[in-house]
């Protein structure tokens, strides 16, 4: 088994922004598929809609500084065992994941503001109306949402995929990358 050094791990604040971003992914995409259930009490349903949209909120200025990190760090090098075409298909992934990390928050907060619903951490915040008042806009933006929504669960699967074939199968590092507990 592998076991990356340093200079094969992304750094502290790189990891720390993944998990601060991920984990929050992974409760809003459930949160956002039980909201718009049938059947669920209006309590249940406001709850819900609450920490999606909120939570999704507070991830933006989080999403912007992981990129900006990113932007700033190359990734650590990733084994030279690897396939080619697995090293383009992760590149290709992790760009993609990045644009949905922009795109979902940004089409939920035009989708709330355009069809006249609050983001209550925005109202806190003092942040005026940034976006008017729209019903074809509010409609435009739940489809780019909702689509987007829909490739981010795709990609999700097949990046959770790969990093669990990576880390306990072929026990190559690559997992290892990303982990807070390897240092």
């Amino acid at each position: 088994m592998s076991h990356p050094g340093p200079s094969h791990r992304y750094s502290r604040p790189a990891i720390w922004l993944h998990w601060s971003v991920a984990l929050p992914i992974l409760i809003m995409i459930p949160a956002g598929i039980l909201m718009i259930q049938e059947g669920l009490s209006r309590d249940t349903r406001n709850a819900l809609f609450l920490l999606h949209k909120n939570l999704g909120t507070v991830l933006i200025p989080l999403i912007a500084l992981r990129i900006w990190i990113r932007l700033r760090q190359k990734a650590p090098p990733l084994p030279a065992s690897m396939p080619r075409w697995q090293v383009r298909a992760a590149g290709l992934s992790h760009g993609l994941l990045y644009a949905l990390m922009i795109v979902l928050p940004l089409s939920g907060v035009v989708r709330v503001r355009a069809g006249g619903f609050p983001i209550e951490i925005l109202g806190l915040s003092g942040a005026g109306r940034i976006v008017p008042r729209s019903d074809a806009l509010a409609e435009w933006a739940s489809l780019v949402h909702w689509a987007s929504g829909m490739m981010l669960m795709a990609l999700l699967a097949l990046h959770l995929g790969a990093a669990a074939y990576h880390g306990l199968i072929l026990r190559d590092g690559v997992w290892q990358r990303m982990m807070p507990w390897r240092r």
